[in-house]
């Protein structure tokens, strides 16, 4: 019986093999025929390719599953824990300065200067409420209470500001150079101070009116850069990692001006009757490449009054950090609210003090809309940090990518008809174009039969923030903190991938495979094509369920040390009683309630008897 089925076991793997082999030698020559051609490859469409996920648009008819799509978050050909150490850089042997000309080349045909230049006024920002839309702010209180959280109220169009809150948090980057001003300082205390100049630098602009941006969906995209007047470009992505709780990821870099950042942050707002503060609970990293030192920040909460009483009006508050564990400084900002009848003077006022472990070395104090100065503790000496009327003249140019060549769940195709409807004062067609992306939302999330993965970024607990500062822990899938090299031509950003490409005739094993793979990738669809995107696929889905299953442990394991820690008091606090005999008598037991419970109803039963006799005679009398 046995030597039958060893030589039907042997045949059934020779047959296995012979079609491995098969497949094998179709794929090994195709890719030899796009090898040999490598010379005329465009290097910059080696970026990972998306299949657009249409659902939103399509009444959300298909089953939502981890795949190789844009919003099903599957995970990049570099999401390997190698890959997360650094990004991956091309290695061509191909003239350096043709390089760099085809970079910028593909950089002008996808991007468009940004056209809207509105930072608005210093002083208060106030808005008065047309009449028209007094009963849709009614309307919306009533649907609230003092305490509330307004994350999952949904907001009427009037308040909105036409943009997605991916693309506010880039507001804070159009002074990105004075982090490449700060980082080329030797002293490091005049580096914390140029990072804390570049931290106030992104606060003054304000939207024109008193708006509120998009709550981004799950998946939502948005990428954006700024030229520099050296030439280099600062590059911006964000992503919408979570709906409930909304968490936004982002991540900034440029690694030429020696300088990446990476955050995410949690939103929620909170109601208070006749106000309503947008508090921002996580932290950004500031990584000074040249220098290897981290600046962990925090950001001030927006403040909204007289929503029922008084004027419309905004203002920023809270107390802030910004923190260098390296160096040892530290600096708290307060940022003021304006009392009840306080003057002009109060109006976006701030102040703080730069430390050094317990002692003071500077104070700040200023309007974080107009002139900042910082005074020196030791020498008495006062010097202007920020003055925002000669800092929004050097602004930074930003550009988007044109919303044509954008992928569909990038924020402004996304929004384009609910803004187009805003721009155009439409109320009613915003609300419905509104209102279909928010019902794809809900639609979408009720389909979701595994837990959903962010296609560019993933959660990493295992950085301990400092005492006292929240980090969501979401970390950009390409990140590199490592200085610039001087082989390295030119960073730049394709398909969210930030990259770079270096001079040097030789390609190590790695970058081959990646080559070869992607050039694969990017040709026809035939079957061995399909072939390998499935077993791709197959890859990256096992890998997202086995990370999903590992952090469902982790938590669940929290939950069991929490709840033996419990049940451990709870013994503790009954051993104790057990030795003090004299608190036993205090402690009512199971059988004295009862004694005392029908002692209570025989009280009752006998007051009736009695009253029910004693009625008997008056009856008689």
């Amino acid at each position: 019986m046995t030597m039958d089925v060893e030589p039907e076991m042997l045949r059934r793997m020779k047959d296995k093999g012979r079609r491995r082999s098969s497949i094998f030698s179709l794929l090994k020559r195709k890719v030899g025929k796009q090898s040999s051609d490598l010379s005329s490859f465009h290097t910059l469409d080696l970026g990972r390719k998306y299949s657009v996920d249409s659902a939103i648009h399509t009444g959300m008819e298909e089953v939502f599953i981890p795949c190789n799509g844009e919003l099903a978050g599957a995970a990049s050909d570099t999401d390997s824990e190698a890959s997360r150490q650094g990004m991956p850089v091309v290695s061509l042997s191909a003239d350096p300065l043709a390089r760099k000309r085809e970079v910028l080349s593909r950089i002008e045909s996808l991007y468009v200067e940004d056209p809207d230049r509105e930072i608005g006024v210093a002083g208060e920002l106030v808005e008065e409420v047309a009449e028209e839309n007094k009963s849709l702010l009614w309307f919306l209180l009533k649907q609230v209470r003092p305490g509330m959280d307004l994350s999952k109220v949904v907001l009427p169009t009037f308040i909105l500001e036409p943009r997605s809150f991916l693309d506010k948090l880039s507001d804070n980057y159009y002074h990105a150079d004075l982090l490449g001003q700060a980082q080329i300082l030797e002293d490091p205390y005049q580096r914390f101070k140029g990072v804390l100049r570049w931290y106030l630098s992104g606060l003054y602009r304000k939207p024109k009116g008193l708006k509120k941006p998009y709550n981004p969906v799950l998946g939502e995209t948005f990428r954006c850069c700024w030229r520099h007047k050296n030439d280099t470009y600062t590059y911006y992505i964000a992503e919408q990692v979570s709906h409930h709780p909304p968490v936004s990821a982002f991540y900034v870099s440029n690694r030429k001006d020696g300088f990446v950042i990476e955050g995410s942050l949690l939103a929620r707002s909170k109601f208070y009757g006749n106000s309503t503060s947008a508090i921002l609970e996580g932290c950004a990293r500031i990584h000074l490449l040249n220098w290897g030192e981290t600046y962990i920040t925090t950001a001030p909460y927006a403040h909204c009054k007289g929503i029922v009483i008084g004027t419309l009006s905004m203002e920023l508050g809270g107390k802030v950090h910004i923190i260098c564990q390296e160096t040892g400084f530290q600096a708290d900002v307060e940022f003021k609210l304006r009392s009840f009848l306080g003057g002009a003077d109060q109006t976006n006022a701030i102040s703080g003090r730069i430390k050094r472990g317990k002692d003071t070395i500077a104070t700040v104090e200023g309007y974080w809309d107009g002139r900042i100065d910082i005074k020196d503790k030791k020498t008495g000496e006062e010097t202007s940090l920020l003055d925002v009327s000669v800092l929004k003249e050097q602004r930074l140019p930003r550009y988007l990518v044109d919303v044509d060549k954008q992928q569909e769940w990038e924020s402004q195709r996304l929004w384009i008809k609910v803004s187009e409807a805003i721009t155009s004062e439409d109320q009613v067609l915003a609300t419905e174009q509104k209102t279909i992306i928010e019902e794809a939302q809900r639609a979408r999330a009720r389909n979701l039969v595994t837990t959903w993965t962010p296609r560019l970024f993933h959660s990493d607990t295992r950085a301990v923030p400092p005492e006292g500062i929240i980090d969501q822990g979401w970390i950009y899938n390409h990140t590199n903190t490592s200085p610039w090299q001087p082989e390295e031509i030119i960073e730049y950003e394709d398909d969210f991938i930030i990259t770079s490409i270096k001079t040097g005739a030789s390609m190590g094993t790695s970058n081959e495979a990646r080559l070869r793979e992607l050039s694969h990738r990017a040709s026809d669809s035939e079957s061995h094509d399909d072939l390998a995107r499935r077993s791709k696929t197959s890859t990256r889905t096992l890998k997202q369920t086995l990370h999903s299953i590992d952090s469902t442990l982790r938590e669940q394991s929290i939950a069991i040390e929490r709840l033996t820690k419990s049940v451990e008091m709870l013994n503790e606090g009954q051993r104790a009683a057990s030795f003090h005999p004299q608190n036993v008598a205090r402690i009512p037991t199971a059988s004295h309630s009862w004694d005392l419970f029908g002692g209570f109803v025989l009280a009752m039963v006998l007051q009736a008897l009695l009253n029910w006799i004693f009625h008997q005679r008056e009856q008689r009398d």
